[in-house]
């Protein structure tokens, strides 16, 4: 029987146009750092170290990986950037919650899950700090359910697709892979997650319709 659920975030628990969101996040991010470095110098950096992050090979915590790579060679202290990545998200992130679309009846199957004690997990790839997962939460509507992890770049030291990545929850949620679902919209970064032994379910359901209701029953199998 499952014991846990995982549930990716992006275009899974909430619906949005990746191109549309990044295309609006990037400069406003980059406008953000422009008093300490040119705009084409931001961008450059910001999308080398998210890349190097997605093959972190766990020796740190992605937090500490993204870091070590984005400050090479800059005047500014480690702590003076961290601090500014985190006012930007504080304070310029909620702009993009337009872009985004909640789907019908994800609540209620988030919820008829916790009736039946499963834990809950948010498997969102851990390239945001926590504090904007809470948010995109919030913009899912599901800002007061309690999870048992919520996976974010502080706390995990892999990225999908990678199966360290799925290993660590299960290890961070005492749970063997065999007695875990992971549900997410991508067939590569999170379908892989059967390479462990893991159940998984593709949510090419997922729309403004309907969510995967099927969900429940299939943690009862």
């Amino acid at each position: 029987m499952t014991q846990a659920v995982l549930f990716d975030l992006d275009n899974t628990l909430i619906l949005f146009d990746e191109k549309k969101f990044f295309t609006s996040y990037l400069p406003r991010i980059s406008e953000s750092f422009s008093d300490l470095m040119p705009v084409a110098q931001f961008q450059e950096r910001l999308l080398l170290s998210s890349r190097i992050l997605l093959k972190n090979d766990g020796s740190l915590n992605n937090a500490d990986l993204f870091m070590k790579h984005f400050c090479k060679g800059l005047e500014p202290p480690r702590e003076v950037l961290w601090q500014r990545f985190i006012e930007f998200y504080q304070e310029g992130f909620d702009f993009l919650e337009v872009l985004t679309t909640n789907i019908e009846g994800t609540r209620e199957v988030v919820l008829a899950l916790k009736e039946k004690n499963i834990k809950l997990v948010i498997a969102s790839n851990p390239m945001w700090p926590e504090s904007i997962q809470f948010k995109r939460l919030e913009w899912a509507g599901l800002k007061d359910v309690h999870f048992d992890l919520i996976t974010h770049i502080e706390n995990m030291s892999f990225c999908k697709p990678q199966l360290g990545y799925y290993q660590e929850i299960c290890e961070k949620i005492a749970e063997k892979p065999q007695s875990c679902l992971m549900v997410g919209n991508d067939p590569v970064n999170d379908m892989v997650a059967s390479q462990l032994g893991m159940k998984t379910y593709l949510t090419t359901d997922a729309g403004e319709k309907g969510f995967a209701s099927g969900i429940p029953a299939i943690c009862a199998s």
